[in-house]
């Protein structure tokens, strides 16, 4: 199916600043050394090992990762997936949206991004699936809809490809990654291996740097007609900072060389595909077309001349689309 749009108007997230226990304790005369080992002692892991819901809008998964999550609306529950290098903020449009409509939106920050905590290990899609699959049992989530965008794409696929469909109503893939994105002898027309490697070498040598000439691409600011507001090229770099440099770099890895067909053919909910068919960063002829006809069933929409990241640059339509889907 296919959805013709030429709307391009960009959007931007407002990030909340933090108060860190220290600062609150000297407000109330606690020493600073109490705060700490009280706070320490309130997100210690439950002695099962298991994921626990903390007061702070975290869970502690089984190897002790602290994940960082929003929850807001009341309604059948959408989960939200990000993309990589950024956080949950870049879902705020769709949230707030959707709360609005009567849903109860949860998003999370994958390991090593955002507010959760840079884990040495787990930055693999086992792993992202994982913490996905503890955020929703922590929570007791039940007839969800998965929205996965990009790297987010594939950890509701690989979500899906490992712990099933039991608690899912249906499930979303956004300019996402599966099946493959990497070139290989089963996958001719990926990209080659190259491309990944340059990514890291650039955050070695200027992640920084590296994240303000992405976001053009990521945006389409760089095509002639592209209309792209310098808050949301800015809040790219702002998200893609506060992402780890070893977990951002072990990210690459994990979103291009993963391979989600046998996970894409284990979907058995209404799924729904959306790409923009100028992604410069996963090209759809590699990613949305051939996932459409490994999914069973599946509707996909493509949006003519549309970017990667469509969730802000198409946020109206993406919006509608998502609504219909999720009330159809």
């Amino acid at each position: 199916m296919r959805d013709i749009s030429d709307l391009s108007t960009a959007s931007a997230s407002r990030r909340g600043l933090l108060l860190g226990s220290i600062a609150a304790s000297v407000a109330i005369g606690v020493p600073a050394a109490a705060a700490a080992k009280a706070a320490s002692k309130q997100n210690a892991p439950s002695p099962a090992g298991g994921p626990i819901k903390q007061a702070g809008s975290t869970i502690i998964t089984a190897d002790g990762t602290e994940i960082y999550y929003k929850d807001w609306g009341t309604g059948p529950v959408i989960t939200f997936s990000h993309g990589w290098p950024l956080n949950s903020d870049a879902w705020d449009g769709q949230m707030l949206f959707l709360a609005q409509q009567g849903f109860r939106v949860v998003a999370h920050d994958r390991r090593g991004h955002g507010r959760s905590s840079q884990a040495k290990s787990g930055n693999d899609m086992n792993g992202y699936a994982d913490d996905l699959a503890a955020v929703i049992e922590a929570l007791d989530l039940n007839d969800v809809t998965l929205v996965g965008h990009s790297t987010g794409g594939g950890e509701v696929a690989r979500y899906i490809g490992r712990h099933g469909t039991s608690r899912v109503a249906k499930a979303v893939l956004i300019a996402a990654v599966p099946p493959i994105m990497v070139k290989s002898a089963t996958n001719p027309e990926g990209l080659p291996i190259e491309v990944f490697d340059a990514i890291r070498a650039g955050l070695v040598k200027d992640r920084s740097q590296f994240y303000r000439d992405l976001a053009p691409q990521f945006y389409g600011a760089n095509r002639p007609s592209a209309v792209v507001s310098q808050g949301t090229l800015d809040q790219f770099w702002l998200w893609s900072m506060q992402a780890g440099l070893l977990n951002a770099h072990a990210s690459v890895k994990a979103f291009s060389e993963t391979d989600f067909t046998e996970d894409l053919k284990k979907f058995d909910v209404p799924t729904l595909v959306l790409h923009g068919e100028d992604d410069q960063i996963v090209p759809v002829k590699d990613s949305a077309v051939k996932s459409a006809r490994l999914i069973k069933g599946a509707k996909d929409i493509y949006y003519p001349g549309a970017p990667h990241g469509i969730t802000a640059t198409h946020q109206d339509q993406v919006n509608a689309d998502l609504l219909a889907f999720i009330k159809g």
